[in-house]
């Protein structure tokens, strides 16, 4: 139950903090909210509940497949990465908390298609579940990079709008900030996921073992 305390945990963190004040002038600290809830809570949340009584996979197991789930997060992201809804985000708390329920609803449904279930079944969903998380780790990526890479600003946002203007995280001016949001998503999105890729295939890689191991005990 650790890891679901501490998913708990870092939503209040994420969402109860200074982020969602800072997030209207600075791109890097929406960037940091975005990942807090898909790349950090939503996995441990779903490993505190995966394979136990609250595990909505053990009962709606077609509701919750890793390839599917991982089209559905990735429309999610990239279409609050669009400049009107991204705007819309950062300055409209309706729409932020719409924002920022869709990521975490889309990570949950994510990271419980590849880690919950029956153990009947667990093999299988390890099995697609690995495309799933790799393919994630390769938009979230992509996303990373087009945002970091740029040399001018892609949003409207922070010092040259609103009534905060000349604010930013720590005096960064819109492309460093920029910047530094895309570097988040690279270096916590992607590599999360890809992290999480590499463990599945290593528990797949064990699952034969085991189970031969157990075949021959008497």
């Amino acid at each position: 139950m650790l890891p679901l305390v501490l998913g708990i945990l870092t939503l209040c963190v994420v969402w109860l903090g200074p982020l969602p004040q800072l997030a209207s002038v600075s791109f890097a600290a929406h960037m940091t909210m975005h990942m807090g809830v898909v790349a950090i809570a939503a996995p441990l949340i779903s490993f505190g509940i995966a394979g136990r009584r609250l595990d909505p996979v053990r009962k709606l197991p077609w509701l919750f497949s890793p390839v599917p789930a991982s089209v559905v997060e990735l429309v999610v992201v990239w279409a609050f990465h669009a400049p009107a809804l991204h705007h819309a985000a950062r300055h409209l708390p309706a729409v932020r908390a719409l924002e920022q329920g869709a990521f975490l609803l889309s990570g949950l449904l994510l990271w419980l298609s590849v880690l919950g279930g029956d153990a009947s079944e667990r093999a299988a969903r390890t099995a697609t579940g690995i495309i799933a998380l790799l393919l994630t780790s390769m938009h979230m990526t992509l996303l990373g990079a087009l945002l970091a890479l740029p040399l001018r600003p892609l949003y409207g946002h922070g010092p040259a709008h609103g009534a905060q203007a000349g604010a930013s995280l720590f005096g960064l001016t819109p492309i460093a900030d920029q910047q530094l949001g895309g570097a988040i998503m690279l270096l916590v999105g992607g590599v999360v996921y890809l992290a999480g890729g590499l463990w599945l295939g290593a528990r797949l890689l064990r699952q034969p073992q085991h189970a031969q191991t157990s075949g021959s005990t008497p």
